[in-house]
């Protein structure tokens, strides 16, 4: 059956949400479903006497979550698996042996200690595979797959990841550059340079050449080019993809900092996440200094 997709699961709506899309993407797929819960007792004696209780609450949690997959996905294997730690470092080890893993969105609520936006982020920048934030709010009822580039590597990982999701799901694929203009005093310093032209064309061929070869891959996939001009590249794709099935972006991070690991415009579109969006994390690409 190959790997599973391994699910965060923590009682909060976003949990339940990530649940339910996991076991819509596994019934698909055929794949199983792993639900895991961290208990974060790093701070507990084994001889605490409430040890044992909090134990067995995430138990609970986690047969709460099997009997409503059972219900909503009779035919999907689901099995459930409590860890120890910190729920970053649970999911982190989890992914190892996973083929994706799903966590809930920001609710805008404090759970464990921190938002859910901070966990998504923790998980997202550690995991070893790709990672798919859902929100709580519905998904159903919307259609196409969003794909943002940038001309890097990774980005055009995330592409071939997001035609082949489009391509299965009988999607039409929305591939999106955005970027911002140069400040309107460097051009007044470049009388007649035709920088803001340039940098237009520039960013237009590396659209095109991202979706280079997807027409004769999937020859029955429709691609829409979208190239959006001085506009934050984190702010264009939540807007364009508000009513898409599915957001795919690549992780570009080059640091050691949670939002240099992840990458700037993706750790700002995990703060408002339009729909399920997923981080591929296909292969490593190396970047020169």
């Amino acid at each position: 059956m190959g790997k599973p997709i391994v699910v965060g699961i923590n009682g909060s709506a976003g949990s339940e949400a990530a649940l339910a899309w996991a076991l819509q993407r596994a019934g698909a797929g055929k794949s199983s479903v792993l639900c895991v819960h961290a208990v974060d007792d790093r701070w507990m004696s084994p001889d605490f006497q409430y040890h044992e209780l909090i134990r067995e609450s995430g138990m609970e949690l986690l047969e709460k979550a099997r009997t409503s997959a059972r219900g909503q996905a009779p035919d999907v294997d689901v099995d459930v698996q409590l860890r120890h730690g910190s729920p970053g470092a649970g999911l982190r080890e989890a992914s190892k042996e996973a083929s994706m893993v799903v966590v809930g969105g920001h609710d805008k609520h404090w759970l464990d200690g921190g938002p859910m936006t901070d966990r998504a982020l923790q998980i997202v920048s550690a995991a070893d595979c790709p990672v798919a934030v859902v929100p709580a709010e519905g998904t159903g009822g919307k259609h196409g797959v969003v794909v943002g580039v940038d001309g890097s590597e990774e980005s055009l990982q995330a592409v071939a990841y997001a035609a082949a999701e489009a391509d299965r799901g009988g999607d039409e694929l929305t591939v999106v550059l955005a970027f911002r203009s140069p400040a309107r005093w460097v051009e007044q310093q470049l009388p007649e340079s035709g920088l803001a032209e340039t940098i237009v064309e520039e960013n237009r061929i590396i659209l095109s050449e991202s979706v280079a070869g997807l027409g004769e891959k999937y020859p029955d996939l429709v691609v829409h080019q979208r190239l959006e001009t001085d506009t934050d590249p984190a702010k264009a794709l939540v807007d364009i993809a508000r009513d898409a099935r599915l957001l795919v972006i690549g992780s570009r991070g080059r640091g050691g900092f949670s939002r240099l690991v992840l990458g700037s415009t993706a750790h700002a579109v995990l703060l408002h996440v339009p729909c399920p969006t997923v981080v591929t994390r296909v292969h490593k690409a190396k970047h020169g200094d």
